[in-house]
């Protein structure tokens, strides 16, 4: 950071603001209400993703407005963007579940382009739903100015039949309909019943694990993130978020100076101890290849592997967003962090402050059994795993909580595309130990890399997830509870063994192995990809964006990135 007073606030926007050749350009912005006085000032974007497609981003105006109003009082001119955003809840199971990941790039894309060409002098990006969250972060990371993400909040649960619950019951109930357990007026109770807002999805599915390892990173400041999305309370978080963005600005911190190695393994921990969604592997990764820093895909089992679980949230513990928020939000896990002596205390924020100092400030609300104490570890060890073996040569990502078990052994069950795999779920032909493999979902194959989160649920639904496995080169939903593996790399399109599986093949998925394998000699492996073709799929047009997506797109280990 530079000296105080010694970083020019004006650094970029000069260029567009100031000087007689620059007359034009005021002219447009006096002609939509900005003054002499606002373009003397720095110029801060105010990013964002609002869509009426979703709850997720619902708030996200709102959100901006206040934190422009924040920005205005600390002596800036805030300029509000938005771009786009996927629901991955409500395009799942669909076709257009394959431009969900596709778009945590447009998203990072947009951002980029507009904060570079209109020469902010600093950025605030808002996020909410799953994509939003990485791609604003790649954003801030390509630009490399001052600046800072937030986060909308989650939703509140919903209650039925004296319950809470959230969408991850949804997703349950239609497989226990289907295995006849529950009527169709249940089902439609359910469904108006478990999203009663605004906000992303209130368990610790991806919106939660990416808000809270960005918290833990240092990019979104401490105590920011579990803060509901329709509290009070995060209103005034988005004008505290303005007047910090000023700050940032003013001490000239860049997001290279916070999103360091040791910040990168601070959120890595944060998920397992939280037992977060996979997806966390494919953005952290991203992050990191935007930011030029070395992180490779094993880190996060060597992480994981010294990291307890401690927090008991859906969608394979108990409490949801709000309970982790009355109990101590983020500060709270960051405190268990540092008591588990797998936080590296010097790493810096957005606030000016190390995390160590973050997390020595944490409040714990007493009695709360949200984030157990380390002698009450749930597990001794985080929660996911990466393995590897002639399946997954480039690895794949097991999920740990939410289950006890570390090895299956069972016949394959092979088939192309997720609505094959559910089509077969639904008609009750999965058997108990089988292996369910869907391939042909990978980033390049699907394309788009969808989550299985249908499939999964219906194998849970129906009451077998406690005896079938399944694995994919496709993704899962932070919902995603049960014995699974994901982002099989390489994928069946790009040469990977998944493509040379067959039904009835024997599959070891062993966890302490760190191996997922298949009862083949390489030989055997090789002659059937010689003669592999991708299966016929339900929906043969594929959008021109998504194409594009497809030839550009790298491996899911190294997080999916385009190049």
């Amino acid at each position: 950071m530079s000296p105080p007073g010694a970083f020019d606030v004006k650094h970029r926007s000069r260029a567009l603001t100031e000087g007689p050749e620059r007359a034009a350009a005021r002219a447009y912005l006096h002609g939509i209400g900005y003054t002499a006085e606002d373009l003397a000032k720095p110029i801060v974007g105010v990013a964002h993703s609002w869509i009426e497609t979703m709850p997720c981003n619902f708030n996200n105006r709102v959100l901006a407005a206040k934190v422009k109003e924040g920005i205005r009082r600390a002596g800036g001119t805030p300029m509000e963007l938005n771009t786009i955003a996927i629901s991955d809840g409500i395009t799942m199971g669909t076709a257009g579940m394959r431009a969900s990941l596709v778009s945590r790039e447009l998203i990072a894309d947009s951002i980029e382009l507009v904060a570079s060409a209109h020469a902010f002098d600093a950025l605030v990006a808002i996020s909410g739903c799953d994509k939003t969250i990485p791609g604003t972060v790649m954003a801030l990371a390509r630009l490399n100015i001052p600046s800072l993400m937030l986060y909308g909040g989650s939703i509140r649960p919903g209650w039925f039949k004296g319950e809470q619950v959230t969408i991850q019951q949804v997703f349950e109930a239609v497989g226990a309909h289907a295995a006849g357990k529950i009527t169709e007026e249940e089902l439609h109770e359910l469904e108006e019943a478990a999203s009663p807002g605004a906000g992303a999805c209130a368990g610790q599915f991806t919106a939660n694990t990416m808000a809270m390892a960005f918290e833990v990173l240092g990019i979104s400041p401490a105590g920011s993130a579990m803060v509901p999305a329709e509290d009070g309370r995060k209103l005034q978080v988005a004008v505290e978020v303005g007047e910090l963005v000023m700050d940032v600005l003013r001490r000239g911190q860049l997001p290279s100076e916070v999103i360091s190695k040791e910040a990168l393994e601070n959120a890595i921990a944060a998920a397992a101890m939280s037992g977060g969604s996979t997806n966390v592997v494919l953005h952290l990764l991203a992050v990191a290849r935007e930011m030029g820093v070395p992180l490779q895909i094993e880190e996060f089992d060597r992480i994981s592997e010294r990291t307890p679980l401690l927090c008991d949230l859906q969608p394979g513990g108990h409490y949801v967003a709000t309970d982790l928020y009355e109990a101590g939000g983020v500060p709270l896990v960051l405190k268990r962090l540092s008591e588990a002596g797998v936080l590296n205390e010097h790493a810096q924020t957005v606030t000016g402050r190390t995390i160590g100092e973050h997390a020595a400030e944490a409040q714990e609300t007493e009695g709360q059994r949200v984030v157990r104490p380390l002698e009450e570890a749930l597990k001794p060890t985080g929660g996911f795993a990466i393995l590897r073996g002639n399946i997954a040569p480039d690895g794949c990502v097991v999920k740990l909580s939410g289950h006890e078990r570390r090895v299956h052994v069972g016949p394959a069950r092979v088939f192309d595309g997720e609505e094959a795999a559910m089509a077969s779920v639904l008609a009750k032909e999965i058997a108990e130990g089988d292996v369910v493999v869907i391939r042909g979902e990978g980033p390049a194959g699907g394309p788009g890399m969808r989550e299985m989160l249908a499939v999964t649920a219906a194998i849970v639904g129906e009451g077998l997830g406690e005896s079938v496995v399944l694995i994919t080169d496709g993704r899962f939903s932070g919902a995603t509870h049960g014995f699974m593996a994901a982002h099989v790399a390489p994928e069946a399109i790009r040469g990977g063994p998944i493509g040379a599986l067959a039904d009835g093949d024997e599959i070891t998925l062993d966890v302490d192995a760190r191996t997922l394998s298949v009862a083949l000699s390489d030989e055997q492996i090789a002659e059937r990809l010689a003669s592999y073709t991708p299966g016929a799929r339900a929906d043969e047009h594929v959008d021109v964006a998504i194409q594009k997506y497809a030839k550009l797109v790298g491996s899911a280990a190294q997080g999916a990135v385009t190049s």
